[in-house]
């Protein structure tokens, strides 16, 4: 499909490829797995990211884990996973896809009399495929709120193919408006301190061909100020009861300015990542890296020697500074309690 070149999580030849993410845009490299442990690892260290990718590879996961403890001890082979399970829950604590597909592997785990590999790669690979089908929904639903006026919209992180199992949430809705010409540029935060804007989104764009424009993400205000854009698109890696959204640090900060200057706020997400079991966003679990992400970059260290590092992976956006939250049921605009909930009861459309 146009615009859709890109795959970051595989299944091929009995085993689980990850692009490496860590490595890109310089080089393309797929690294295969075949043991539970080692996945959790790719999710822990980013090979991996994205909280739709991370629930396919952790689906990925539970099998590679059922064919190994199943031909070590078949009769005990349930009780031997659990380990597995707990390891790759606990790989990302802010990423909600993680858990929600770690429960639907459960939950046909629990049902499965025999081998259970077949079964559990099945539901792994129908995890998958539903991701792809609700991106290319919302790619459509988004899209169509944005007015053909020739003017760009501004991203942060990285929310494509690289971050989903394909086509990418908040740069599905990118992809789908560009192809219907009604947006003509995007503009990419770098995305401190791992660089997803940087290094991941502006190379998917570049690939897929979408005119893109790199900034610091302390320029994003001064850019709305000039009226270049008319939407704030991101994604989301968990959304609360009253539509609080946590997404990559540095959300929130741009969110405050899109309200100042009259530019709109779009959040991008499969019904997966709201957790509705969350009140607000202040429940919302928020993952704390390293400092020395901070003081360096690429692996060198650029701060002065004996300065201190705050590095809160994710921030949340208050429901007030967001004009819609779109997912594969719909589009909840100006959110609230009572609209998440019923948007939640619907069908997929």
């Amino acid at each position: 499909m146009k615009y859709d070149t890109i795959r970051a999580v595989l299944w091929e030849d009995e085993h689980l490829k990850l692009l490496d993410q860590r490595r890109l845009p310089a080089e393309e490299t797929y690294i295969e797995y075949d043991e539970p442990l080692a996945v959790a690892g790719a999710i822990r260290d980013m090979v991996v990211r994205g909280a739709p990718a991370i629930g396919v590879t952790a689906a990925y996961g539970v099998v590679l884990a059922a064919r190994r403890r199943y031909a070590a001890q078949p009769e005990g082979w349930r009780e031997a996973i659990r380990a597995d399970f707990e390891t790759l829950a606990a790989s990302r604590p802010t990423a909600v896809n993680l858990f929600w597909a770690l429960e639907r592997m459960g939950r046909v785990m629990d049902t499965v009399s025999g081998e259970p590999v077949a079964p559990l790669l099945a539901e792994a690979q129908r995890i998958h495929e539903e991701d792809v089908a609700a991106n290319r929904r919302m790619g459509e639903l988004g899209a169509a709120l944005i007015a053909a006026e020739g003017r760009g919209v501004l991203t942060h992180c990285n929310t494509g193919s690289l971050a989903t199992g394909g086509y990418g949430t908040a740069l599905g809705v990118i992809r789908s408006a560009f192809e219907q010409q009604r947006i003509a540029q995007v503009y990419a935060d770098e995305t401190r301190p791992w660089l997803q804007g940087a290094r991941l989104t502006a190379w998917e764009l570049v690939k897929d061909g979408i005119p893109v424009t790199l900034l610091a993400d302390g320029a994003g205000a001064a850019l709305m100020r000039e009226g270049r854009v008319s939407w704030l698109i991101v994604g989301s890696d968990r959304i609360a009861a009253n539509g609080d959204v946590a997404n990559k640090i540095g959300t929130y900060h741009a969110a405050i300015a899109a309200r100042y200057h009259g530019v709109k706020v779009m959040v991008v997400a499969p019904t997966s990542t709201v957790d509705m079991s969350l009140p607000g966003g202040d429940r919302i679990p928020i993952e704390s890296r390293s400092a020395d992400e901070v003081l360096g970059c690429g692996g060198r260290p650029v701060a002065a020697p004996g300065a201190k590092a705050w590095n809160p992976a994710f921030d949340v956006t208050p429901a007030e500074l967001i004009d819609a939250i779109v997912t594969e049921k719909g589009v909840v605009e100006q959110p609230t309690r009572a609209k998440m909930a019923d948007m939640m009861k619907k069908p997929v459309l």
